[in-house]
């Protein structure tokens, strides 16, 4: 059984190497980091005013009430109920969906959707070591979003070395993904340059912070600088420009 948060689509992949491409949308539930500093405030079951990233409702457990328990029977159903005959990407996103890996249902999905010959993106922090035991599992596309110092985590939490390594050894295609502002864009370059490092070769891509259209606004020009002067690859945010924070878009 899988902890689902929603399953969503047609829609377009905002963020990334296949921005733009129509897709269905699976995020699981959980994660392994909260992410305080992207400040996006929300209020929990008790009323209590917090910060997290923008889905905090896939994150924070007082949300559990609203996660399904589901097997890859039900959600490959749902799926295909909202595919038709379409093709479409696959987003496996989250919270943190690696904490699935192990599960026997999260690779009933990523088999299946190979065999449907789906595009499958695994978003994830890349801070949780996968081992690749099957052929299926190095054509996902790994859109590796590895927390910077402005998400307000442990440094020995969010970056994990061996994690890293093993996706960029094993998958036949995966990028770096970072949420950078602008009040930190030199300090997160350091860290940027320190991660990627040993995997010169991967293209890294760099978006700005923010859920809502102001808050890329504020930030936006000043990833663009460090994409122009570093050779990354700047990413919008396309669904908050459309959608700012609305779900299930």
């Amino acid at each position: 059984m899988l902890d689902v948060s929603e399953i969503f689509g047609p829609t377009v992949q905002g963020e990334g190497k296949r921005v733009g491409r129509p897709s269905i949308f699976i995020r699981l539930a959980r994660c392994n980091l909260s992410c305080s500093g992207f400040a996006v405030q929300y209020v929990d079951d008790k009323g209590q005013k917090k910060l997290g990233c923008d889905t905090y409702y896939a994150v924070d457990p007082c949300f559990k009430s609203q996660w399904k328990k589901q097997t890859s029977t039900d959600i490959i159903e749902q799926v295909s109920a909202l595919c038709g005959d379409s093709k479409y990407d696959i987003v496996i996103s989250g919270g943190e969906p690696l904490l699935f890996w192990k599960k026997a249902d999260f690779q009933a999905l990523l088999a299946h959707f190979y065999k449907q010959k789906q595009q499958v993106t695994i978003e994830t922090n890349a801070s949780i070591a996968i081992q690749f035991t099957e052929n299926y599992q190095q054509h996902v596309l790994f859109s590796m979003s590895v927390k910077l110092a402005n998400a307000n985590e442990p440094v020995q939490k969010r970056i994990n070395p061996q994690a890293i390594k093993n996706i960029v050894d094993n998958s036949t295609d995966c990028y770096f993904k970072f949420v950078v502002n602008k009040q930190e864009a030199q300090s997160c370059l350091t860290e940027i340059k320190q991660i990627t490092g040993a995997a010169a070769h991967i293209d890294v891509y760099l978006m700005p912070q923010g859920d809502t259209v102001q808050a890329l606004a504020n930030n936006d020009q000043a990833v663009v600088d460090l994409c122009t002067k570093h050779n990354y690859i700047y990413c919008d945010r396309t669904h908050v420009r459309i959608w700012s924070d609305k779900r299930g878009v």
